[in-house]
C-alpha cells in the first residue's frame, strides 16, 4: 500500500502542469553536481566551474537532472556522464591507483557502450575527446584542485551552453527510451509483468540514516532469501515502479521539501492523491515557525479551525485521501515507524482534537499553540532535543493521526520533569491536560475532563490537592515578598507523591504567613482554602502516577489564575 501510493504520487507529479514542479522522467534524476567541466568542441578544458553557493554554514552545489545513478555497492559502477572526480578524471588521494584506474576505464566504457546516435552527438564527441587529452597534471595551479583532490561530484558542459552534456537531447533520449527488458516477474505495485529490480535505489534525507542513502526494500544476506529468490526477487517490483516509489519519497525527504516535518528521530511525510491545502498547510501545523513570521503557526491553525467549521478547503476536497509515512533509520535499513491513510477530513478533524486537548491557559508571552518540537522539548532534560526518548516523537505523531491516546511515556516524562525541576510549565501542562482527557475520554470514565483554566467545580482530590499547594505558595510569596526559594522548591515532590507527609507542615506554617498579610487578604486566602477543602476528606498516603499528573494541573491552573484573574468577589471586599 505504501509503494502503490509513493507510485500514484509519482505520476500525479509527473503531469504536474508546472514543468518546475514536475519530477524526473523514468531513467533520470535530480543531482547536486558542485563542479562542473567547461569543455570546448575539441575537448580542451576550458574553465571549471564551482556551483557551489553557501547555505547556512555549508557550500551546496547547484542541482541537475542527469541520468539516473547505479546503485553504489563495495564494487565499481559508473554512472553515465556523471559522477566523482576518481571516476570522471581518474585521479584520487586513497592510496587506491589500481582501483581508481579501473573507475576510470569503466567510466569511459559507459559512454562508448551509448547507441551510435548518441555519440554522434557534439557532446559527446567532445567528452571522448577530452578523456583521450586529459592529463591528471593539467589541474595544477588550479584554484580549486584540492576540492578536486576531495573527490566531489562533477560532469561535463560545452563551453557556451547552459545544459550539461548529460542533459542533452540525444543523450536523455538514449537513457530514457530503452528498449524494455524481458519481464521476469509480477510487480506487487502494477500487478503486471514486469523486469523485476535487483537493487533498489536508495532513500536519503532519513534523519539518523546513513548520509549515503539507505533502503526500505533490500534483502543483501542469504538468511533473509526464500523459495531460492535473491535480493529483490523476495519483493519483486518493476524496474519503473521502483524508480516511481524512490523518486518520490526522495522528492518528499528533499532538504527544501515543505512536505516533511522532523519530530524526534522519525522523518515524517506528508502527501494527497490530489492537490490540497493540508500538503502546505501541515509543516505549518506542526513545525516551529520561521522566526521571521513566528505567527505563521497560529495562521494555519486558525485556518484548519476554519475549513472544519465551513466544511470545505480552499484547494481540495474533504474526501481526498490524505498519506502519512513515518520513518527511522534502522541500521542500514529504514524502518516504517507508522503509516496513516485518511480522507482530508477525518485528517483535519484528529489534528483539530489535538490542538483542542492541548489548549491550556498560559502567559500572553508564550505561543497560543505549541508546535510538536516546543512540546516534546518542554518534557525532555533540560529542554533540549536531544534528549527526547527515541521513539516519543513517532509514537506522538501516530497517536495525534490515528486519533489514540498519546503515550503513556509523553505523560511520564511530564510529570518527572515536573518533579526533578519543581515547577509545571507551560508544555508539561498541556501535555498532561491532553494526556489525561484523553485517557478519560477513550476509557469513557466517569471523570470530568480537564478545562483549559481553572476550574474551581473540578472535585478531584489531586486536582484540588494542587490548587492548594498552589495558594499555600502564593501566601508565603505575599508574606515575604523577594524570597530566593519557596516552599515549592523545597517540598513539590513529596507534596505531589505523598500528600500526607508534608499538607499537615504546611497548613500550620500558612498560620504564621498570613499573620503578615493585611486582615482582608488574609481572609480571601482562608476562604479560598477553605472551598479547596471542601471536597478532599483526607491527605492521601501516596498519589499513583496520573494522580501526580492532576496535581502538577492543578498547581499550574491556580498559579495561573492568581496572574490572569482577582479572586476578590464583591462580598469578601466588603
Amino acid at each position: 500500500m505504501i509503494l502503490q501510493a509513493l507510485d500514484a504520487y509519482y505520476h500525479r507529479k509527473q503531469a504536474d502542469p508546472d514543468p518546475a514542479k514536475r519530477l524526473p522522467r523514468f531513467g533520470l534524476e535530480d543531482k547536486e553536481i558542485p563542479f562542473v567541466l567547461e569543455i570546448d568542441a575539441d575537448g580542451k578544458l576550458v574553465n571549471i566551474t564551482d556551483t557551489r553557493s553557501v547555505e547556512g554554514k555549508k557550500k551546496i552545489g547547484q542541482r541537475f537532472l542527469v541520468p539516473q545513478g547505479v546503485k553504489k555497492t563495495s564494487g565499481v559502477a559508473t554512472n553515465l556522464l556523471w559522477d566523482t572526480a576518481e571516476y570522471v578524471l581518474g585521479i584520487g588521494t586513497r592510496g587506491k591507483p589500481e582501483r581508481v584506474t579501473e573507475q576510470h576505464a569503466t567510466f569511459r566504457a559507459r559512454i562508448e557502450a551509448l547507441p551510435d546516435a548518441a555519440r554522434d552527438d557534439a557532446g559527446i564527441r567532445a567528452v571522448l575527446a577530452f578523456l583521450d587529452a586529459f592529463r591528471p597534471e593539467s589541474l595544477d595551479g588550479l584554484p580549486v584542485l584540492a576540492d578536486i583532490q576531495a573527490n566531489p561530484v562533477m560532469s561535463f558542459r560545452l563551453h557556451g551552453d547552459l545544459e550539461l552534456v548529460c542533459q542533452r537531447a540525444a543523450v536523455v533520449a538514449a537513457t530514457t527510451n530503452q528498449t524494455e527488458e524481458k519481464p521476469d516477474g509480477i510487480c506487487l505495485v502494477s500487478g503486471a509483468p514486469a523486469a523485476i529490480e535487483r537493487l533498489h535505489p536508495a532513500i536519503k534525507g532519513v534523519w539518523g540514516a546513513q548520509t549515503s542513502g539507505a533502503n526500505i526494500v533490500s534483502f543483501n544476506l542469504d538468511a533473509f532469501n526464500s523459495y531460492g529468490k535473491a535480493q529483490g526477487a523476495n519483493a519483486p517490483l518493476g524496474k519503473a515502479a521502483v524508480f516511481a516509489y524512490t523518486t518520490a519519497l526522495n522528492h518528499l525527504l528533499g532538504r527544501d521539501s515543505r512536505q516533511r516535518i522532523q519530530v524526534g528521530d522519525t522523518s515524517t511525510v506528508f502527501w494527497a492523491e490530489e492537490p490540497h491545502e493540508l500538503e502546505a498547510s501541515m509543516l505549518d501545523l506542526f513545525g516551529e515557525p520561521p522566526k521571521d513570521n513566528p505567527d505563521k503557526n497560529v495562521d494555519a491553525v486558525k485556518a484548519l479551525y476554519s475549513a472544519i467549521e465551513s466544511g470545505k478547503f480552499s484547494v481540495g476536497k474533504l474526501d481526498t485521501r490524505f498519506h502519512v509515512l513515518g520513518l527511522a533509520p534502522n541500521a542500514a535499513r529504514i524502518s516504517i515507524r507508522f503509516w496513516e491513510t485518511a480522507t482530508a477530513a477525518e485528517l483535519a478533524r484528529r489534528i483539530k482534537m489535538h490542538f483542542d486537548d492541548l489548549a491550556v491557559v498560559h502567559a500572553d508571552y508564550e505561543p497560543e499553540h505549541l508546535s510538536l518540537f516546543r512540546l516534546l522539548t518542554g518534557l525532555s532534560m533540560l529542554n533540549k532535543a536531544d534528549n527526547i526518548p527515541p521513539n516519543l516523537g513517532g509514537e506522538v505523531m501516530r497517536a495525534i493521526l490515528e486519533g489514540l491516546p498519546y503515550p503513556a511515556a509523553m505523560l511520564n516524562l511530564a510529570i518527572s520533569r515536573c518533579r526533578a525541576e519543581q515547577k509545571p510549565t507551560y508544555a508539561r501542562a498541556a501535555a498532561i491536560k491532553a494526556s489525561l482527557n484523553r485517557w478519560i475520554r477513550f476509557r469513557n470514565t466517569q471523570e470530568k475532563e480537564f478545562a483549559p483554566m481553572l476550574d474551581p467545580s473540578n472535585p478531584n482530590p489531586a486536582y484540588r490537592l494542587g490548587r492548594l499547594f498552589a495558594v499555600l505558595e502564593k501566601i508565603q510569596e505575599e508574606a515575604s515578598p523577594g524570597l530566593n526559594a519557596t516552599i515549592r522548591d523545597r517540598y513539590y515532590g513529596a507534596a505531589s507523591s505523598t500528600p500526607v507527609t508534608v499538607f499537615t507542615t504546611l497548613l500550620r506554617l500558612k498560620n504564621h504567613h498570613l499573620g503578615k498579610l493585611s486582615p482582608g487578604r488574609a481572609t480571601q486566602m482562608e476562604k479560598l482554602i477553605g472551598e479547596i477543602l471542601g471536597e478532599v476528606a483526607d491527605f492521601p498516603r501516596q498519589l499513583p502516577l496520573p494522580d501526580q499528573g492532576r496535581f502538577a494541573l492543578g498547581y499550574y491552573h491556580q498559579r495561573q489564575a492568581f496572574f490572569t484573574k482577582s479572586t476578590t468577589t464583591p462580598e469578601e471586599s466588603k
